[in-house]
C-alpha cells in the first residue's frame, strides 16, 4: 500500500524528503554498516538534496543515479551536473555517475548495474506530468526490460537516457516518491491508482511512500 503524506507546500515536501531520507541512513548504517541512495533528476528534489547538509553518514553512504540524459560533461541537460550542484559538499564524493560519455552505451550501462548493490536501501523517484518515472517514459522499449538492472533508452525529448529499470527499483527496500505542483496533478492521481498505463504506475507500491503538496492533491480533486 502507498503510503501518503500531504505537505503545506514544494518546499515542506523536500525538507520531509531529506529528514526520511537521514532517518533510513542512519537504520542502514546501524543494521549492515552502509547505505545505498539512488536519486532522480528533475528540479524537484534539488532543495531535497541541500536540506541533507550536515545530517548524514556520508563515509557510509554511496549515492547512485536513477537516471541520466546522454549529453556532455557539464551540460545542463545532465541529472548529474544538477545533483552535484544541489548536495552538500560532503556528498559529492559519494556519488557514483552514470558512464553516459562512454561510445558504447549498451556495455557501459552493464557495467553500472554491476556496481549496484543487490537491493538499494532507499529510491528516490519523480513523476513527469505524462506519468514517466526515472527514464521510464511511455512508450519506450525498455518498459518490457527484465533481465536487466539498467538499460538505455530511445531518444526522448531530445535525448537518450540511461535509467534503472523496473526489477531494480522494484526490489528496492524503500521507495520515495516526491511529486509536488498542480502540473503533476492527473499523474499524481493515476500514480496512487497504481494505473499502468504510466510508467510510474506500474513500480511495486509495496514499501513506497508519496510525499506532494496539497497544490497537486487540490488540484486533482
Amino acid at each position: 500500500m502507498l503510503q501518503l503524506e500531504v505537505c503545506p507546500d514544494a518546499q515542506a515536501a523536500a525538507e520531509r524528503g531529506a529528514d526520511h531520507i537521514v532517518e533510513a541512513a542512519a537504520a542502514a548504517v546501524a543494521e549492515r554498516g552502509a547505505f545505498t541512495l539512488a536519486v532522480s533528476g528533475g528540479h524537484g528534489p534539488w532543495p531535497m538534496f541541500a536540506a541533507l547538509a550536515g545530517r548524514m553518514p556520508w563515509e557510509r553512504t554511496t549515492v547512485f543515479q536513477v537516471d541520466e540524459r546522454v549529453a556532455p560533461e557539464g551540460d545542463d541537460d545532465r541529472n548529474l551536473t544538477h545533483l552535484l550542484r544541489s548536495l552538500p559538499a560532503e556528498g559529492l564524493a559519494s556519488v557514483q555517475p552514470m558512464p553516459i560519455e562512454a561510445d558504447d552505451l549498451e556495455q557501459s550501462a552493464a557495467a553500472y548495474a554491476a556496481r549496484l548493490p543487490e537491493q538499494l536501501d532507499l529510491v528516490h523517484l519523480g513523476l513527469g506530468p505524462d506519468g514517466h518515472t526515472a527514464s521510464l517514459v511511455p512508450g519506450d522499449p525498455v518498459l518490457d526490460v527484465g533481465d536487466r538492472d539498467v538499460a538505455v533508452t530511445a531518444e526522448y525529448q531530445g535525448r537518450r537516457r540511461m535509467t534503472l529499470t523496473y526489477p531494480a527499483l522494484d526490489r528496492a527496500r524503500q521507495v520515495v516518491w516526491l511529486v509536488t505542483g498542480p502540473d503533476k496533478a492527473d499523474a499524481l492521481a493515476r500514480l496512487r491508482a497504481a494505473d499502468h498505463a504510466i510508467p510510474g504506475g506500474r513500480v511495486s507500491q509495496r514499501h513506497a511512500l508519496l510525499l506532494t503538496d496539497r497544490a497537486a492533491v487540490e488540484s486533482a480533486s
